[in-house]
């Protein structure tokens, strides 16, 4: 069964631990982290991908509707909250579902099972998804069309990526977990949080670097196990 990672962004400690027991007993639901504000949350996402993300409205700093509208490419949200009135804005947003506070065990798992199903229909491949070799990426004011097959590595620059490929290199306003999103994972693998290389590319690699067309890139720590059934 695959997993859905999934984070909670929520500043009651109460809340809190609810959502994380009811996690637990959901064994498609992986916890990555719990944040006490959207901001935090923003931080980790810029270089982390996540499937799902449980969600609180009343948050310090940054709330959690603007919060929702901040995402470039939103995973699967769950409202939790103990407002009602903000539940039509929250599905204009395309969230998958709306938990009033305080919810039974038995209504979370209704929710969930709703993004499992969603996740379940999204990865039926599709007839252009099996012919598509290509991504259109914004460069400079314009879309370019970049084939898989020449991509060598993709490597953050904060706010942007460097999109590294056999003939030339682009510049384009997206973190590099938006881009792993769009990439076909059986073509690229994330070695590190601020690189992806091209797994056709990889000439040789240790638990430190890989190589790829005669360049050297760090292997993360997190990321190690990821190159092991190549």
């Amino acid at each position: 069964m695959s997993e859905i990672n999934c984070i909670i962004i929520e500043d009651e400690p109460l809340a809190v631990k609810i959502l994380s027991d009811y996690i637990l007993q959901v064994p498609f639901l992986e916890l990555q982290g719990t944040f006490k504000d959207a901001i935090l949350a923003t931080d980790y996402l810029r270089d982390n991908h996540t499937d799902l993300i449980f969600l609180d409205i009343h948050l310090p700093k940054l709330k959690g509707m603007a919060f929702l509208k901040t995402l470039t490419h939103p995973p699967a949200v769950i409202i939790t909250t103990a407002y009602h009135q903000y539940a039509v804005e929250g599905f204009n947003l395309n969230v998958t579902d709306y938990l009033l506070k305080p919810f039974a065990f038995e209504r979370f798992l209704t929710a969930v099972t709703k993004v499992k199903t969603a996740q379940r229909e999204n990865q039926k491949p599709t007839e252009s998804q099996e012919i598509k070799d290509f991504i259109f990426l914004n460069v400079q004011k314009k879309k370019v069309k970049i084939l898989f097959s020449e991509i060598v590595y993709i490597e953050s620059q904060r706010e942007y990526i460097k999109i590294i490929t056999t003939k030339n290199e682009y510049i384009s306003k997206m973190s590099t977990h938006e881009m792993e999103v769009l990439l076909p994972p059986h073509l690229f693998k994330r070695v590190h949080r601020s690189f992806i290389v091209s797994i056709s590319k990889i000439e040789s690699y240790t638990a430190e670097m890989v190589e790829v067309n005669g360049i050297s890139i760090p292997i993360g720590r997190g990321y190690r196990d990821s190159l092991e059934n190549l």
